[in-house]
């Protein structure tokens, strides 16, 4: 009990000072920037490009996109290489964690698509994974230098719109790809009828993570609330947008792949056309 009072004092002893520091600095913020100017900058990236490569005038989202790829890659072949082939019937804490993970996106494809959830299994895994771990990047706060000598942090790579536009696009694609592999021509003419879907797709992701993005420089933006606020704020608008959208982008994939794939029931088609030709005599 003690320890716990302890600790809960140095808490608000901490609190204290740092609201104490927030009401004394408050008049010397000495931004160069305006807030507008901030808030454009971090959608357009128009001063913040830097080098990439030998390559001038690269967006950050980009180079976001990419280490989040490598990352990504380098963690799956280090859990097939070291965690996989240790499972047991037992299942560790690890096991349990991928176990779960996978089965989500699994399952999710299975009953959104029961005729044909081999490929879409996959695809849901690998895009509500790259989701999910992209838009945690932001928390790590990796810094850049751009072309102007100054430093920036790289952005969540769907906070860009080309990164939330190609997610949509491919995923649009890729129910595109079930529905013709299911029925043939037919599936591109169930999956055409949806052409909002990709348009609705790519900005849902791109203004959901880009208004967690906006918030936190908003809240930095001001040097009255930069001490405490941005670290509750920062990490409860990425987390909450992590698994928001890492859920409804599959979901929405799920259903429209299991609606495009479903077979043409030789029946119902054999009853259509008889009715047709009563109908005709």
């Amino acid at each position: 009990m003690k320890q716990n009072k302890r600790k809960l004092i140095l808490w608000l002893a901490l609190i204290v000072v740092l609201a104490a520091a927030s009401v004394l600095t408050g008049g010397a913020g000495g931004e160069t920037e305006s807030v507008q100017e901030v808030m454009r900058d971090a959608v357009l990236h128009e001063t913040g490009r830097i080098s990439l490569f030998g390559i001038r005038d690269v967006n950050p989202g980009l180079v976001s996109a990419y280490v989040v790829t490598v990352l990504l890659l380098v963690l799956a072949v280090c859990l097939r290489l070291f965690a996989v082939p240790r499972f047991r019937d037992v299942p560790g804490k690890l096991q349990m964690l991928l176990e779960l993970w996978v089965s989500t996106f699994s399952g999710m494809a299975e009953k959104n698509s029961p005729h044909r959830n081999k490929v879409l299994g996959p695809y849901l895994f690998g895009a509500g994974t790259y989701i999910f771990v992209s838009t945690l990047f932001e928390l790590l706060g990796v810094q850049a230098v751009t072309t102007a000598g100054h430093s920036v942090a790289l952005p969540a790579p769907l906070s860009d719109v080309n990164g939330a536009i190609a997610m949509g696009v491919l995923s649009y694609l890729f129910i595109l790809s079930g529905g013709v592999s299911a029925v043939g021509l037919r599936g591109v003419g169930r999956t055409l009828k949806e052409f909002s879907l990709p348009i609705s797709m790519s900005f849902r992701l791109f203004g959901a993570l880009l208004s967690g993005l906006l918030v936190t420089e908003l809240v930095y933006f001001y040097i009255t609330l930069s001490f405490v606020l941005p670290v509750i704020v920062g990490v409860m608008f990425t987390l909450l947008h992590a698994l928001i959208q890492s859920y409804v982008l599959t979901m929405l994939v799920a259903l429209y792949y299991g609606e495009v794939s479903e077979p043409v029931h030789p029946k119902a088609s054999k009853q259509a056309n008889n009715d047709t030709q009563a109908i005709a005599a």
